[in-house]
């Protein structure tokens, strides 16, 4: 895949919301931004992470802060060229990439309006290899790469532009930001060159998405269990099929935070699942007994459609199926649990690969 055209994207954004673990935001919103735009400017070429000049200079993009609203307030038009022209002036260098921060569905989209928008290739990787809630949660943190200069935009025009000390000063002053701009911004941030995106982005995410998409078409197509094809593909697990009993959901502190519970039907009867997320599924139980976590990919899918479920639409009676995906290797690094792992987000059990979890009512598909 050369370039991204209009009849690629539905099949991006399912995927990459696949990849987000709930979280990066609504993908069917995404693909209707990210169209209406293609269909004006044409295809965005795509190119690969290993072919970029190392004196490239590529700058990830996204929007940041609580899906819940941002579902009801989308992007005017324009913000994201506005953010790019500030982080360049900033940076003092011209922008010639742009890339995604995360892999999720709305989030995948994002940096596909913003390369139409400037007219920019955009490189398939993203920083994440799926979705995390907070700014510094990217693989260039652990290469010491800065956030700043990142710039927000919000739909009214204004803008911000951060300066900080470190990655974790970055998310705490944007998120406050983001809040004031009414828990939604357009963000440009992490500028790097081409010699630092080899090993600060997870390479072929939106490639990988695609192929995902696919892989829920031909299921449905073949009618065989999408969610199936889905774990088989990604060497994941089967964690649960169930229907969503009560869902309990907030927006604090500009991300969307709450709990759901499931009840197990099918083989699955008699059983219960909690998922605990933060815009994105955090941790899964069954039973009362951990079987996946942070940073291994939550992914709850439709049951019927394999469709991924975003956690700001998840709903009672909803009839779905929870798979574990592993995360990116370098997650599952002392560093990288530092940064990521269940206890940075408030649990107090240790990490297990999903893999490693098979015994507690899970299945290899």
């Amino acid at each position: 895949m050369s370039h991204i055209d209009v009849d690629a994207i539905a099949d991006i954004a399912r995927g990459a919301a696949i990849l987000g673990a709930g979280g990066g935001g609504d993908p069917y919103l995404g693909s209707l931004l990210a169209e209406r735009v293609i269909e004006q400017t044409g295809p965005v070429e795509l190119v690969r992470l290993g072919d970029l000049p190392d004196d490239a200079v590529l700058l990830p993009v996204a929007i940041m802060g609580a899906p819940t609203v941002i579902v009801e307030k989308p992007p005017a038009g324009g913000e994201f060229a506005a953010a790019v022209a500030a982080v360049a002036a900033s940076y003092g260098a011209t922008v010639t990439h742009i890339a995604c921060l995360e892999a999720g569905g709305l989030n995948s989209m994002m940096p596909l309006l913003c390369a139409a928008e400037t007219g920019l290739p955009l490189v398939d990787g993203d920083g994440m290899g799926r979705a995390f809630p907070e700014l510094q949660m990217v693989l260039a943190t652990l290469d010491g790469i800065s956030t700043t200069p990142m710039a927000m935009v919000d739909d009214k025009g204004n803008t911000v532009v951060l300066n900080t000390v470190d990655n974790a000063w970055a998310e705490r002053l944007a998120r406050s930001a983001t809040v004031d701009m009414g828990c939604g911004a357009c963000i440009a941030l992490y500028p790097m060159t081409g010699r630092e995106a080899k090993t600060a982005l997870v390479p072929g995410t939106v490639s990988l998405a695609r192929r995902l998409g696919q892989v829920v078409t031909t299921a449905r197509q073949d009618h065989r269990d999408p969610a199936g094809a889905i774990v088989s593909e990604m060497d994941g697990r089967m964690l649960f099929r169930g229907k969503v009993t009560d869902v309990e959901r907030r927006t604090q502190d500009g991300f969307a935070r709450g709990e759901a519970q499931l009840a197990g039907i099918n083989e699955d009867s008699g059983h219960t699942m909690t998922l605990c997320f933060q815009n994105e599924h955090l941790v899964a139980t069954r039973d009362g007994d951990v079987v996946a976590s942070v940073p291994d990919l939550i992914c709850v899918l439709d049951s019927d459609t394999g469709e991924p479920v975003t956690t700001e639409s998840l709903r009672y009676g909803f009839r779905v199926t929870v798979a574990g995906l592993p995360c990116h290797p370098r997650w599952r690094s002392a560093e990288g649990l530092e940064l990521v792992g269940p206890a940075y987000f408030g649990y107090d059990h240790d990490y297990v690969p999903v893999e490693d979890l098979a015994g507690k009512g899970m299945s290899h598909v």
